[in-house]
């Protein structure tokens, strides 16, 4: 974390207050990984990080705003997506490994951060817009890049003008969203995992292209 951390009634942390709120946040993390979130009590956080409520409540205002400064961290580095799409070729084989890494990375993420994502989720489905900002920062690291790429390949003729771009692309990512976030489920329907990412990458080639892809 980069600049001043500082406490609920504005003061700055020291170096020791410091490492205290981020073991809270790491603890929170962990019970969100087991526990259901609506579940998760400030005592049992600070008892988990050896510390005392009052001391949780220097640093956060409840547990939901802890929650927040974790996924706000996550969100940041989701922003990273978007360089799986950025500047890649849609083109020939090329085209194919865009399609692939952008799965691969996509349901990488959210395996990394499901725990964090299940709560951004719920908060956003329940119109909490501090949640769905989170939420919206994420998918629209990978929205803007494909969108930018369906533009680049209608350009070329690549890609029928009619097609919308904006809308291709946020179909695409929510699609993304939407898998990443079951990948457990394919598991129940008989899918395994070595088979749902290049299936998944297929449809995001054809959704982009509109072509079967040059293995």
């Amino acid at each position: 974390m980069t600049g001043q951390v500082r406490t609920v009634d504005g003061r700055v942390a020291g170096r020791r207050g410091q490492a205290t709120r981020q073991k809270l946040l790491d603890c929170l993390g962990e019970m969100l990984s087991s526990s259901p979130y609506r579940d998760v009590k400030v005592i049992d956080v600070a008892r988990k990080a050896g510390t005392s409520p009052a001391t949780f409540y220097q640093y956060f205002p409840d547990v939901e705003g802890a929650v927040l400064e974790i996924a706000e961290e996550m969100a940041k580095e989701g922003t990273g997506l978007t360089g799986l799409v950025s500047g890649r070729s849609w083109v020939g084989k090329a085209g194919w490994q865009t399609a692939e890494e952008l799965v691969d990375g996509f349901l990488d993420f959210w395996r990394k951060h499901d725990a964090i994502l299940r709560v951004v989720d719920l908060g956003a489905a329940e119109g909490d817009k501090r949640f769905n900002k989170i939420r919206l920062k994420i998918l629209n690291s990978v929205t803007n890049s494909l969108t930018e790429s369906v533009k680049e390949l209608q350009a070329k003729g690549r890609v029928d003008k009619d097609i919308s771009p904006a809308a291709l692309a946020g179909s695409l990512v929510v699609m993304l969203a939407a898998v990443a976030s079951h990948q457990k489920n394919f598991q129940s329907w008989g899918v395994k995992q070595a088979e749902l990412k290049p299936n998944l990458a297929l449809l995001v080639h054809l959704g982009i292209t509109g072509k079967k892809p040059a293995k």
